[in-house]
C-alpha cells in the first residue's frame, strides 16, 4: 500500500522518515536531545544488577517510560519529541521497556503491549501527518497498562545474561537448535544472547521462524511475535537484538505440564508430522500454476478437515503442480471465513497467525523452512476452527454483495454506520462498494483511521495492520472478499472515539 500525502500524491519511504509533527524521524546520529528530558533521580535511574541493561544511548529515555506514571506519560514522551527526539528513538525505547518489564509468559494477554509496537508503528506509517504519533502514543499508554499488571503479578524483570557462558558466535546456531529440541530454558537462553551478537541475521532468523511455527500453544502468538519482534528490529536497529531476542526465546519455550520434548501434546503433533511430511513434497515445489480449483479444494478442507488432512492436502496439492499462491489464497480465506462464522479471539488470531506464518514464509532463506512454516499454517487453521467453536455458516466464496443505502453520499459512511450490530450488512456492502470500481485504499484508510481514533484494545492495532499487508499477499481475484471479511472486527464511525486522542493532540500541540 502506497502513503499518500493530503494532495494524494505519493510518500516515498525517504519523504515519511523525515517528517512527522514537525519532528525529524528516525533522526541520524545519537540522542543529542536528553538535556530536554525530565530529570530523574539516582534512586530511580539506578538498576539492579541482576537486570538487563540496554546500550547507554537509549537507557536514559527507556527508564523515562518505566518510571513516569501512566497518567502523565503521553505528556512527558510529548515533551521529547517537540525537543527533538526521534521517532526510532521513541519506538525502539517502547520496545525494550515491555521486553525489560513484562513477562513474555503467557506469549498474550499483557505481553500485547509488546506484541503490538509493530503493529501501531505500520498504522502510523499509513496515518495522515496529523494522526502520525497517535498509534505510537496509544501503544505508549498500552506499555504502562501492562507495566502495571506485571508488577502485581510478581514484577518479573529480565535478568542479565550469564556472560561466562556465552557459546562462540560460530557455534550459536546450533546449540541455539538443540537446547530448543530439548526445551532447555537455560542454553536457549545463552545461545539466544549469541545469536544477537553474531551477524548472521538472515540465519538467525530462520531458526525463530521454525520454533515459532512449531507448535500451537497460546494460538499463534509464538509465530506471531517471532515475525513483529523481527520487523521491530528492522526499525530501530539490530544493536537493540539481543533483549529482544532473548525474550523472543523465552516466550518460544511456554509450555504447561512436563517437557513437551518427553511427551505427545496435540500442541505439538502437527509440527512432529509435518517435519517428516514436508519431505514428500516435489523438489520444485515453488513453482506451479495457480489453479482455481486448488482453492476450492483446500478451503473444503479447511471447513471440515482435521490438521492433519489440511497439511496433507498441502503436499497433494503442491505435488499435483498448484503454485503456493493458490494455498496461501486458501489460507487467508480460511482465516477471514472463520472471522465471520465467529467473530471473537481465537477467529481472530487465526487471522494475525496467518499473516505471521506468511511474513515467515516470504522472507525465510531455508527451502526446508518454508516447506514447514507452510505446512504449519494449514495444519493450525483447523485447530483454530475446533478452538472458535464457530456457529455461522457463511462462506466466505458465496456471501452476496449489498447496495450501500441510495441516500448515503460517500458509500464507505454507510459502511462504517453498520459497525459493529451489523457486521454482515457491512460486509456485503464492502464487496459491492469493492466489485464496483470502489478504492479499496480509500476503505483501508477510512478503516485504520477509526482504529486509531477509536481502538482501545491491542487486537484492534494488530488486526487492522495484518489485513492491510495481506490484502496485498493475495492474488487479486481473492482479495475483494478477503477485506469485505474483515469489518468483523473493524470499529464503527458511531463509536466513542478513545480518550488518548486529545490527550496525544495536547501533549504534542
Amino acid at each position: 500500500m502506497q502513503l499518500k500525502r493530503d494532495n494524494g500524491a505519493p510518500w516515498t519511504r525517504r519523504e515519511f522518515i523525515g517528517k512527522s509533527a514537525g519532528t525529524a524521524l528516525f533522526a541520524a546520529g545519537g540522542l543529542g536531545m536528553f538535556g530536554s528530558l525530565p530529570r530523574v533521580s539516582a534512586g530511580d535511574a539506578r538498576i539492579d544488577g541482576r537486570h538487563v541493561r540496554f546500550n547507554p544511548e537509549i537507557e536514559p529515555l527507556v527508564r523515562l517510560l518505566e518510571n513516569t506514571p501512566r497518567q502523565r506519560l503521553l505528556e512527558e514522551v510529548g515533551s521529547c519529541v517537540k525537543s527533538g527526539t526521534s521517532y526510532r528513538e521513541i519506538l525502539a525505547a517502547l520496545m525494550l521497556a515491555g521486553v525489560r518489564n513484562i513477562q513474555p509468559r503467557p506469549v498474550g494477554f499483557k505481553f500485547h503491549a509488546v506484541l503490538v509496537v509493530h503493529s501501531a508503528h505500520l498504522a502510523s506509517l499509513n496515518s495522515p501527518d496529523a494522526d502520525r504519533w497517535l498509534p505510537v502514543f496509544w501503544a505508549l499508554d498500552r506499555f504502562k497498562a501492562a507495566q502495571a499488571q506485571d508488577i502485581a503479578e510478581g514484577d518479573w524483570t529480565m535478568d542479565a545474561v550469564d556472560e561466562k557462558s556465552i557459546p562462540a558466535v560460530d557455534r550459536a546456531g546450533r546449540l541455539f537448535a538443540g537446547a530448543m529440541d530439548r526445551w532447555d530454558e537455560a542454553e536457549v537462553d545463552i545461545a539466544a544472547a549469541a545469536l544477537a551478537r553474531g551477524g548472521n541475521t538472515q540465519a538467525a532468523f530462520d531458526l525463530f521462524c521454525h520454533y515459532g511455527a512449531r507448535d500451537y500453544r497460546d494460538i499463534g502468538h509464538k509465530a506471531i511475535y517471532v515475525a513483529n519482534s523481527w520487523r521491530t528490529l528492522q526499525t530501530i536497529g539490530w544493536q537493540h537484538a539481543e533483549p529482544v531476542l532473548r525474550s523472543l526465546a523465552y516466550a518460544l519455550l511456554m509450555h504447561r505440564g512436563g517437557n513437551p520434548a518427553e511427551r505427545d501434546a496435540l500442541p505439538d503433533r502437527p509440527g512432529r508430522t509435518n517435519r517428516e511430511r514436508l519431505k514428500q513434497i516435489r523438489a520444485t515445489w515453488n513453482g506451479g500454476d495457480h489453479k482455481p480449483e486448488t482453492v476450492v479444494e483446500m478451503l473444503a478442507v479447511l471447513r471440515d478437515g482435521s490438521w492433519d488432512d489440511a497439511s496433507a492436502k498441502v503436499v497433494e496439492l503442491l505435488n499435483r503442480g498448484s503454485a503456493p499462491q493458490a494455498i496461501w489464497d486458501a489460507l487467508f480465506h480460511g482465516a477471514a471465513e472463520l472471522l465471520m462464522r465467529r467473530p471473537g479471539i481465537i477467529s481472530l488470531h487465526a487471522c494475525t497467525t496467518a499473516n505471521a506464518m506468511n511474513h515467515a514464509f516470504r522472507h525465510v532463506a531455508d527451502d526446508e523452512t518454508r516447506r514447514f512454516v507452510l505446512l504449519q499454517t494449514a495444519s493450525f487453521m483447523p485447530l483454530f476452527r475446533g478452538d472458535a467453536d464457530a456457529i455461522a455458516r457463511v462462506s466466505i466464496d458465496q456471501f452476496e454483495p449489498l447496495a450501500t443505502a441510495g441516500s448515503a453520499a460517500d458509500p464507505l459512511e454507510d459502511i462504517f454506520a453498520d459497525l459493529p450490530s451489523r457486521r454482515l450488512d457491512a460486509a456485503r456492502k464492502t464487496l459491492a462498494y469493492l466489485d464496483n470500481g470502489g478504492d479499496a485504499a480509500s476503505f483501508v484508510n477510512a478503516a485504520q483511521r477509526l482504529i486509531y481514533l477509536k481502538g482501545r484494545d491491542s487486537h484492534d492495532y494488530k488486526f487492522s495492520s495484518a489485513i492491510i499487508e495481506d490484502y496485498h499477499h493475495l492474488s487479486p481475484a481473492h482479495r475483494n472478499r478477503f477485506l469485505a471479511a474483515s469489518v468483523h472486527w473493524l470499529k464503527g464511525s458511531a463509536e466513542p472515539d478513545s480518550p488518548l486522542v486529545e490527550r496525544t493532540r495536547a501533549a504534542l500541540g
